[in-house]
């Protein structure tokens, strides 16, 4: 791991589940069991990272349209294989697009981020995106929208056109 926030996360993590799960156990058996979750909790990390990072790189091709209610990423379809890069150049523009990304989601208004993140980021429907957010379905929709609607401009007026 590069990120030891992250790297302590995931230790945290493991370990949490190896108290839950095997609490009981003879200790003599507990470094092996450790160790295997701590293996799948890092694989597990790895694959959300993935799937977020394919989101994230498919959203400089969104165009905002004049209705609030729509949601490109509900309608979005992406050629096979067309957003992973398979050249160390590719890479490290995936790279930077992302990094920009990032960014341009932190600048979203808190509202915004948190729906777009728990819809997108977490893949929870939009009825539990407004229960967790303790707001109507058609605000966490407004919200998505107006997120997905400000990185598209926001990432076409860098020049990211994937």
């Amino acid at each position: 791991m590069r990120d030891d926030e992250v790297a302590l996360d995931i230790v945290q993590d493991s370990m949490l589940k190896l108290a839950e799960k095997y609490g009981g156990n003879p200790v003599a058996e507990l470094p092996m069991l450790f160790q295997r979750i701590l293996q799948n909790t890092i694989r597990d990390f790895y694959r959300r990272q993935k799937v977020r990072s394919m989101w994230t790189t498919l959203l400089s091709a969104f165009i905002p349209s004049e209705d609030e209610d729509s949601d490109p990423l509900e309608t979005l379809e992406v050629e096979q294989g067309s957003y992973s890069p398979t050249t160390p150049h590719g890479n490290l523009e995936q790279m930077q697009v992302l990094a920009i990304i990032e960014e341009e989601v932190r600048r979203l208004p808190p509202r915004q981020r948190e729906a777009f993140l728990m819809r997108y980021w977490e893949d929870m429907d939009i009825a539990e995106t407004a229960a967790a957010m303790g707001c109507s379905e058609g605000s966490v929709k407004t919200h998505c929208s107006r997120a997905t609607h400000s990185l598209a401009t926001a990432l076409k007026a860098k020049g990211i056109e994937l």
